[in-house]
């Protein structure tokens, strides 16, 4: 049979056909005027994408580079840094504070749990610097508290609050501003529906008042002299001025999808994820198998366990062999102990249903067991008439 490739990955995801041709076309050089509104107008949708009234930074790189930004300009060595991982990406945080020279504590949880908050407040000692922390983990498909954190940070210390919300963004609602998220990430290639590239940020100011007096190496990440640039309408560097133009339509994609408005469009697009999510669960769970972040799943990827005896990695094979559908296994140890599904971004309804009903024709394949086809998809279904209804309208292509 003809086969689609289609990705159900959590990043790169699928991208949106309005930015492919934006990409396509662009041809402008970055020192102009008309870039110079380009860059502008996009540096103000991201700020409006986010939720924040803080300065933003677009820059080219991975949303790794950001991370690696926000523990140069905000520490110095010997810094005591207090890192919160639940997974591969929590542990990405302390290699990069360990790397600057941070004394790095750390309250850590197994892998698919969420923290306890107590346990965080026992760490937040006077003089903790700095915390790091995912809003998704999406090694493992936990989402994070993290108003809860904010709370405890502010409230037990001085220290800056730094999120990697390089998949929570636009999967999950965040006040930016009133939590107190001093440095919040995000990446082109998630719920932007970009391809990889660009990283973005918003900034405290006392953040950008910490980055004067902070001693760690930094030349290409030093945020300081990109916040003077975009203040022109201009990045430090060579940008990245495709990626750029794809950036620009995407967010006026949002915000058709908002009525004109781009946090409305945010909001209807989170909206999407939970719904495809709440989907994705319930048939996984109607399919028999179980949840590897069954506590506090996010809405950005959904973790699935396989059959017991059975290897993730034969299922992640047959999905893509028999229908080109890319789903991603777990990482390093995690590998063979579950596959995950995205939601995040240019994922809907059909996109879901569709999904699921391969899942069923993999179970069976995989294991050579009978299965209940349609039990997947009938669960699925119920989940989508329920949020329709609850939504005051029978769903559309974005929910």
């Amino acid at each position: 049979m003809l086969r689609k490739n289609r990705l159900f990955t959590p990043g790169p995801t699928p991208l949106l056909p309005a930015a492919q041709t934006a990409m396509a076309s662009f041809a402008m050089h970055h020192r102009t005027a008309e870039f110079r509104a380009l860059f502008s107008s996009v540096l103000a949708g991201v700020k409006e994408f986010i939720g924040t009234q803080n300065d933003v930074l677009v820059l080219a790189c991975s949303g790794t580079g950001v991370m690696e930004a926000s523990v140069s300009n905000l520490t110095s060595p010997g810094d005591k840094a207090l890192v919160l991982t639940a997974g591969k990406f929590g542990e990405r945080w302390l290699g990069l504070a360990k790397a600057f020279g941070c004394a790095v504590e750390s309250v850590s949880v197994p892998y698919g749990q969420t923290f306890v908050l107590d346990e965080i407040a026992a760490k937040l000692t006077g003089d903790v610097s700095a915390v790091y922390v995912q809003a998704t983990e999406s090694s493992t498909g936990v989402r994070h508290d993290i108003e809860g954190i904010a709370k405890l940070v502010h409230a037990n210390s001085g220290a800056l609050l730094v999120v990697d919300a390089i998949t929570g963004l636009g999967t999950t609602n965040f006040d930016v501003d009133s939590w107190g998220v001093d440095f919040i990430i995000g990446g082109s290639q998630k719920a932007l529906m970009i391809p990889p590239g660009l990283g973005y940020c918003a900034i405290s100011e006392p953040a950008w008042a910490r980055m004067e007096t902070t001693k760690s190496p930094r030349y290409y990440f030093d945020l300081r002299k990109e916040r003077k640039a975009a203040a022109k309408g201009e990045s430090a560097y060579t940008p990245a001025t495709s990626l750029f133009a794809a950036l620009g339509a995407a967010l006026e994609y949002v915000a058709e999808m908002g009525g004109g408005s781009i946090s409305a469009g945010r909001e209807a697009l989170v909206h999407n994820a939970e719904v495809c999510a709440g989907m994705t669960r319930a048939g996984a769970k109607a399919a028999g198998l179980k949840l590897f972040a069954s506590a506090a799943p996010s809405a950005a990827l959904t973790a699935v366990e396989p059959p017991a005896g059975f290897d993730s990695g034969a299922m992640v094979k047959e999905f893509r062999e028999r229908f080109g559908a890319v789903v991603a296994n777990g990482q390093g140890e995690m590998k063979g102990q579950m596959f995950r599904i995205a939601h995040l971004g240019y994922y809907d309804y059909l996109d879901t249903v569709g999904v699921l009903a391969a899942l069923e024709q993999v179970l069976a394949t995989v294991t050579g067991k009978a299965v209940e086809f349609g039990a997947a998809v009938r669960a699925a279904q119920e989940v989508f008439a329920e949020a329709s209804r609850d939504n005051g309208r029978g769903g559309n292509s974005k929910l």
